[in-house]
């Protein structure tokens, strides 16, 4: 019988000390949103209730929690889309090498190393000196599309790099246009990776604060609304937005995952069928 090596029980525990670091704040979260009536924002718990998930729907003192839940919701689905379709593009056009690619690739990276802080400072000055307003909707939509873009980006290059052409030409052959060749064989074909980068933007822009910080305008975005409530609220109802804002995040990964694990068993039906009929 073989043993395993001491290492294994080393990494192995490493490993476990690394996910408590990592999920530990949010658990701890997660059971102080428990707390009693009369519970505090720290340990020991005093009793244990679904008061302050209650509280959270009622009028609250300080903050806008529901209507900054829309802005970022709505804010999300934007850069989503636009992360989406931009990135698409960008992966398409890269197929073919052109004057300056290079250059304009090192262009898209170089976004993911400046300080957040910078490019929501640099966006909301260039907003302000060009007359026009500073709002989540606008110069929040064009910083959050810095940080969500280059990713799209980058996954639909490593996408395209190991598409087969060969199904495009096929599709050519048979008398199917450029456009056609796209709607029919390509996208279809990298749909699970569209879901992904979709994915990407969404959350990427759902929780982002601090290239928001300076761009969203006199309306705060979820993020920025938790952050300005840290001051305020002294109840553990910010540990029950915590918690359902974590719960709505898994729920739209989960939705991202069904998705996929839908297509991938349709997409394998349609082979086994296709295999059937030419038997």
């Amino acid at each position: 019988m073989d043993t395993r090596p001491r290492s294994f029980y080393v990494l192995g525990a490493f490993f476990v000390l690394f996910l408590l670091f990592l999920y530990g704040p949010t658990f701890t979260i997660a059971i102080l949103s428990f707390q009693g009536p009369q519970g505090g924002l720290t340990f020991p718990m005093r009793g244990t209730s679904l008061h302050w998930f209650h509280d959270l729907f009622q009028q609250q003192a300080v903050g806008d929690i529901w209507g900054s839940f829309r802005r970022s919701f709505a804010l999300g689905l934007m850069v989503m889309v636009t992360t989406v379709v931009v990135s698409v593009m960008g992966g398409l056009a890269f197929r073919k090498r052109f004057a300056g690619n290079a250059v304009l690739f090192y262009l898209v990276i170089t976004a993911l190393v400046i300080p957040s802080i910078l490019v929501s400072l640099g966006v909301g000055l260039i907003f302000s000196q060009a007359g026009l307003p500073i709002h989540w909707a606008s110069s929040g939509f064009g910083s959050q599309l810095t940080w969500t873009l280059p990713f799209g980006l980058l996954i639909m290059f490593a996408v395209f790099n190991r598409f087969d052409k060969s199904f495009e030409e096929a599709a050519r052959d048979q008398g199917a246009s450029n456009w056609q060749a796209l709607r029919h064989v390509v996208l279809p074909i990298i749909a699970p990776s569209l879901i992904g980068v979709a994915l990407f933007g969404f959350t990427l822009s759902y929780d982002e604060f601090a290239r928001t910080l300076l761009t969203a305008g006199s309306y705060n975005t979820l993020p920025l609304e938790i952050y300005g409530m840290t001051t305020n609220v002294t109840t553990p109802v910010i540990f029950a937005l915590g918690s359902l804002t974590t719960a709505f995040s898994l729920g739209i990964i989960g939705v991202f995952l069904l998705t996929v694990w839908s297509m991938n068993k349709k997409r394998a039906k349609q082979g086994s069928d296709a295999g059937k009929g030419m038997v």
